[in-house]
């Protein structure tokens, strides 16, 4: 779209620079005025239609993008972005210290899944990226925090919905440091992946080192899902969890019988089938 406009352009001042000698012959061969005359009103029709060209791929150009400003605060590891449209509605503010509160906010959950994220703040009209720390550079996350906040506003999600915090993850009082440990892994890196996908993962339980995990939705017949266990999830638990020995996956007595309650109507029916055969 760029390369059309300054090429639109670059022919407008083509023709204007023409258009000079033209102007200059009309004063001294009379009989050459009609031809002259044309040649103006053609080159006022192609410069009338470039000026149509340009208004409409500047128009393109404002639709498909958003003019993201940013602005420094007191805090040099916190940086405030301000899309140009409304963030949260009513003037309000909603803080997002981890990535375990950003369970109502599409948002925020795309922002934390940005490397070097700390937290994430939203006002009326700003919304505010706190890095983890001096070392990582504003340079390398800008880029993909205007992608992530263009991408989010172009979908037309909400900015917050009424989800709740997944029970299953929820830190408990009883919880260990490796079981904390592989909560805030599932929530964090695993679950939002698998979610894309429309599946989830349930965490079940620890035990002697094997991770026992439920999956959800498109997950649960997939044939795939095996492989994701073992070359996914398996191996990021063992890379930041060394006392992580392995993933299986279980299901709870209500999977059980639902299946084995499948299992026997298919029987049934197979078996009705073949009489019907044999007659």
């Amino acid at each position: 779209m760029a390369k059309i406009l300054t090429r639109s352009l670059q022919t407008g001042r083509y023709l204007t620079y023409r258009s000079l000698p033209v102007c200059q012959c009309s004063k001294i061969l009379n009989k050459n005025v009609m031809h002259l005359h044309t040649d103006l009103r053609s080159f006022k029709t192609k410069q009338h239609i470039l000026s149509n060209e340009h208004n409409c791929n500047i128009t393109q150009l404002q639709k498909r993008s958003m003019f993201i400003q940013t602005q420094d605060t007191p805090n040099p590891n916190s940086l405030k972005f301000l899309p140009g449209v409304k963030v949260l509605e009513g003037g309000g503010t909603k803080d997002f210290p981890n990535v375990k509160d950003a369970y109502c906010s599409p948002l925020a959950k795309m922002l934390f899944r940005i490397e070097g994220v700390k937290s994430v703040f939203f006002g009326p009209d700003f919304i505010t990226i706190t890095k983890t720390d001096e070392d990582m550079e504003w340079g390398v996350l800008k880029p993909e925090i205007f992608a992530t906040i263009m991408d989010f506003f172009a979908s037309g999600l909400p900015v917050l919905n009424e989800s709740q915090p997944s029970a299953d993850t929820q830190i408990n009082e009883d919880d260990d440091e490796i079981v904390q440990m592989i909560k805030e892994l599932l929530d964090t890196r695993i679950r939002p992946t698998v979610q894309e996908d429309g599946g989830d993962i349930v965490f079940m339980g620890f035990e002697e080192g094997i991770v026992k995990l439920k999956m959800q939705g498109s997950c649960t017949s997939c044939p795939s899902s095996v492989v994701t266990l073992r070359n996914g999830v398996q191996n990021m638990m063992q890379f930041y969890i060394p006392e992580v020995l392995g993933v299986i996956q279980v299901e709870d007595e209500i999977d059980k019988v639902a299946k084995q309650e499948f299992e026997k109507l298919e029987n049934k029916i197979k078996t009705q089938s073949n009489s019907s055969d044999q007659k």
